[in-house]
């Protein structure tokens, strides 16, 4: 391909859930995520999307039990967070809402905090942006 095709970031992020009031709850209570639309099929509410008010990527949960299972300990993607200040905040955010995690480590890159995981078992990872590239790089 002679040029690539204009992209721009990322639109949402969507996962597959066994229960959506309660990755709602999680999502809500501990990053922050709210409401913006539901998605009802034949009388189900089977996903919802979500935004988020502090620059969060766009986030949608979608009812799939037999996915969610599947994809459980696997982290599909990282948020960024703005600066190591941020990234502890969030890291005793967490801490307090009781939730365990492998706290804030230095990468060759900046700061990330791993080991969180959604009521399903989705590994969320969170890294510092902008990324602190080596000099030279």
């Amino acid at each position: 391909m002679a040029q690539a095709p204009l992209l721009d970031g990322i639109h949402h992020l969507k996962l597959p859930v066994t229960d959506i009031q309660r990755s709602l709850a999680w999502y809500e209570s501990r990053l922050g995520y709210a409401t913006m639309t539901e998605f009802v099929e034949d009388g189900v509410l089977m996903g919802i999307a979500m935004g988020h008010p502090n620059g969060g990527p766009g986030m949608a949960i979608r009812l799939d039990p037999a996915r969610a299972a599947a994809a459980a300990g696997f982290d599909y993607f990282a948020i960024g967070v703005p600066g190591k200040d941020a990234i502890d905040a969030l890291a005793d955010h967490l801490t307090s809402m009781g939730e365990t995690h492998d706290g804030v480590h230095r990468t060759p890159v900046g700061w990330v905090l791993l080991g969180a995981h959604d009521p399903d078992g989705h590994e969320i990872r969170f890294y510092t942006v902008p990324l602190e590239l080596p000099n030279g790089a």
